[in-house]
């Protein structure tokens, strides 16, 4: 009988898997070529039995026993989410902060007792979904204020409970994780379509409250586009929200948890607008022998109604890293899919708008397909295959002293020259000042009528032991530009802990007042996810 697979307790995916150890010696040897360093010593991850995890300060009343699990792997693994400063800090065996209890509801009544249990014991409470983020929003650091952190899992609530064919709508539990959202839609012959990178090991739930960003870089870019109603347990009562298409009664109460970050309640289920399955598919790769004409074509075809599901511009070294390209040209990946009608008016037009603004179109490029693969091949399909294994591979990377970061923003067309020249000034000085070298990249994640997504991803040699010291000065570096040419501080990471200072200073002081009642409303005594998105409350 095959042994159950077990998720990494300190890192991204599962045990076994990642770069082998013999890719691992190739890549510090690329490494030390491309950075004139010497051949980075692959630290070993950590073993479960070297961990001193502090004992469990807090303990459920008989009642809830069956719910929360102090063993050592759940509370290890339920500690931090997975950016490179939370698998920095695992590679360094340290997990003094990890959450006291992981608890396990099984249906919405456990939830409810749970919180009721934590407010009166004085504990805090961290929902957490799949685990997957890379902003501080799952972690258990609470500081003293509170008597204990319990991690709030939501993992057993994971199924697909009605399905609307008519409407193309389903009411979904909200810790079901990616594939196994899909794999219960697939008989119905609907699909959410919502592929975050994180897709494998983030929940439905997760994705809602960090107003995540999918598989469409135009139309549907983020979540929010796919909710029709929800349902959260706050620890004041239950909210349901009506299932509607759309409606213009006042505030939308489906907006005040989308993005709410756990802050403000349990989402529990979802309504979930749905899609029928796509059958027809097109893809193709545009080449530009510069970065910023590949921008202009991306907002050619961004505002001219076309919406193709793929439009990812990557700079040289974004397009060699993924395999899209060799370094020495910009790449335009377009792609369009359909459940219903051929591809090729689209992808004929969107393909004329590249060529109009310098990109090099390969001949019999982007003919509709029938099969699958036919959107997943050539550089469309070295870039998909390179976009689902970066996480292990940033995990590798720092287990050999590497600090590398991303930052994912969105700016206005009119600005995004000067923004992109500013934001990579920035973190190139930071690079050169702190660890001597590095490289910045950036490409579109995104792309709106009236301004891009740019993803910036940085690199360089760190010093051991010093590596989350460096990574916090190139972070402040970098986010200090984005915010003061006008960016937002994310469009799809969330805003966690590790965001605070700029959001605090991004949005308005009028709003974050508000956002402060709407949490003392929904949460008198501060126990959900607290350091998120604001103080917590002084009760």
């Amino acid at each position: 009988m095959t042994a159950a697979r077990r998720r990494r307790f300190w890192g991204w995916g599962w045990e076994g898997e990642g770069p082998a150890p013999e890719q691992q010696e190739a890549i510090a040897q690329l490494l030390a070529a491309r950075f004139d360093v010497p051949v980075p010593e692959i630290a070993a991850p950590p073993r479960l039995e070297e961990l001193r995890l502090p004992a469990p300060r807090v303990r459920p009343p008989a009642a809830l026993a069956a719910l929360v699990s102090d063993a050592p792997h759940d509370r290890a693994a339920h500690t931090y989410g997975k950016s490179f400063r939370d698998v920095v800090r695992a590679l360094r065996r340290e997990f003094s902060h990890a959450p006291d209890l992981v608890a396990f509801p099984r249906i919405e009544d456990d939830v409810r007792a749970l919180l009721d249990w934590a407010a009166t014991a004085g504990a805090a409470v961290i929902p957490y979904g799949g685990g997957s983020s890379v902003v501080g929003g799952v972690e258990a650091d609470v500081g003293d204020r509170y008597r204990g952190a319990v991690s709030l899992d939501l993992s057993r609530l994971d199924r697909v409970l009605e399905v609307d064919r008519a409407s193309r709508a389903a009411r979904i539990q909200a810790g079901v994780l990616g594939p196994a959202l899909e794999e219960q839609l697939r008989p119905h012959g609907l699909t959410l379509r919502h592929f975050p990178q994180s897709f494998e090991f983030s929940s439905l739930g997760g994705w809602i409250a960090t107003r995540s960003g999918g598989h469409y870089a135009t139309l549907y870019t983020h979540i929010d586009d796919f909710v029709e109603s929800l349902r959260v347990i706050t620890p004041t009562g239950t909210i349901e929200t009506r299932r509607l298409p759309g409606s213009g009664a006042g505030p939308s109460p489906d907006r005040l948890f989308i993005g709410s970050e756990g802050i403000l309640g349990v989402i529990v289920e979802a309504w979930m607008r749905l899609q029928d399955r796509p059958t027809y598919r097109a893809a193709a790769a545009v080449t530009f022998s510069e970065f910023a004409r590949g921008a202009d074509a991306a907002r050619a075809v961004a505002q001219a109604g076309l919406y193709p599901a793929n439009c990812r511009l990557l700079d040289p070294g974004e397009a060699a890293t993924a395999g899209a390209g060799d370094g020495t040209a910009a790449v335009l990946l377009l792609a369009f899919e359909s459940a219903d009608h051929a591809l090729d008016p689209w992808m004929a037009r969107a393909l004329a708008l590249a060529a109009e603004h310098g990109g090099a179109v390969p001949p019999g490029a982007g003919q509709t397909k029938r099969t699958e693969a036919g959107a997943r091949e050539g550089a469309a399909g070295a870039w998909r295959k390179t976009f689902l294994d970066a996480p292990y591979l940033r995990d590798a990377l720092a287990s050999m002293g590497m600090v590398s970061e991303t930052f994912e923003t969105a700016i206005t067309w009119d600005r995004f020259a000067a923004f992109d020249e500013g934001v990579r000034a920035a973190a190139g000085e930071a690079l050169r000042r702190v660890c001597g070298a590095g490289q910045v990249t950036c490409r579109f994640t995104h792309v709106y009528p009236d301004g891009p997504a740019p993803y910036y991803t940085v690199l360089a040699p760190g010093r051991r032991g010093a590596e989350l010291e460096q990574w916090a000065e190139i972070k402040r570096a970098a986010s200090e530009a984005i915010l003061a040419l006008g960016g937002t501080i994310t469009h799809h990471h969330a805003v966690g802990r590790d965001h605070r200072p700029w959001y605090d200073r991004e949005r308005p002081a009028g709003f974050a007042a508000a956002l402060g009642a709407a949490k003392a409303a929904l949460d008198p005594h501060g126990i959900l996810n607290p350091g998120v998105l604001i103080d917590p409350c002084p009760s």
